[in-house]
């Protein structure tokens, strides 16, 4: 945005009118919650939201979702577990809402008391059916996971220092936590990861997170060409 009119004060609809005259789809990821949505309700080509503050984040959700299909053969009856920032992650609240259409779906919500999920994503399972548990403890809860979602604490998110300081080691996935994990437990992460799982976790084989980094450019290519019609 520091390189664009935004800068000089343009408004995201004037932004979304101007470019979709140079370009056939806008990706967009903006810091503000919502913008992606105005871009789209004034552009004339086609607008993919490639985040949109601690809001949603649709495309890396297409790419959790086919590494989750590619690892468990489906989305129904798993135990899903997402553990770290599930205030700020929009990365989390969008595959909660993705895997809420799917039976038999359970979620395990690990988090510090200061970064448990927003009271309206909890709202949406609960208008849904679908059952979900808080929890501080990640190790009292492995057991029971098919899918555990990492996600790291966002230092952008933060805007007291001391706090994100605090809170940035809560959940530091290491081999030992994995001790009474499933055999056939998917682990996953957004990317980037900061140090909320080991190094030594990489060589495991259900560590997923640079799959889901291939998987990701399979997906948005998928997405340029449906848009595209192609």
């Amino acid at each position: 945005a520091q390189s664009s009119s935004a800068a000089k004060g343009e408004s995201v609809a004037d932004t979304a009118k101007t470019v979709s005259c140079y370009a056939d789809i806008i990706a967009m990821r903006h810091p503000k919650e919502g913008a992606p949505l105005v871009a789209a309700m004034n552009a004339t080509v086609p607008v993919i939201n490639a985040g949109d503050g601690g809001h949603n984040h649709p495309t890396q959700t297409l790419a959790d979702l086919l590494t989750i299909y590619r690892e468990k053969g489906g989305f129904e009856n798993l135990t899903v577990g997402l553990c770290g920032d599930s205030k700020f992650g929009r990365t989390v609240h969008s595959l909660i809402d993705a895997m809420s259409r799917y039976a038999g779906v359970k979620f395990v919500l690990i988090s510090p008391e200061e970064l448990k999920v927003p009271s309206y994503v909890k709202q949406g399972m609960k208008d849904k059916g679908i059952p979900y548990v808080q929890t501080t403890d990640l190790e009292s809860v492995m057991p029971e996971l098919d899918i555990l979602y990492m996600t790291r604490v966002q230092r952008e998110r933060f805007f007291n220092e001391e706090d994100y300081l605090r809170l940035k080691d809560s959940y530091i996935l290491t081999p030992e936590k994995l001790t009474n994990a499933k055999q056939d437990l998917a682990i996953l992460h957004p990317l980037p990861r900061v140090n909320e799982i080991a190094v030594a976790i990489d060589a495991d084989p259900r560590a997923c997170y640079f799959k889901q980094v291939l998987n990701g450019k399979y997906m948005r290519m998928a997405l340029i060409l449906k848009l595209l019609e192609v």
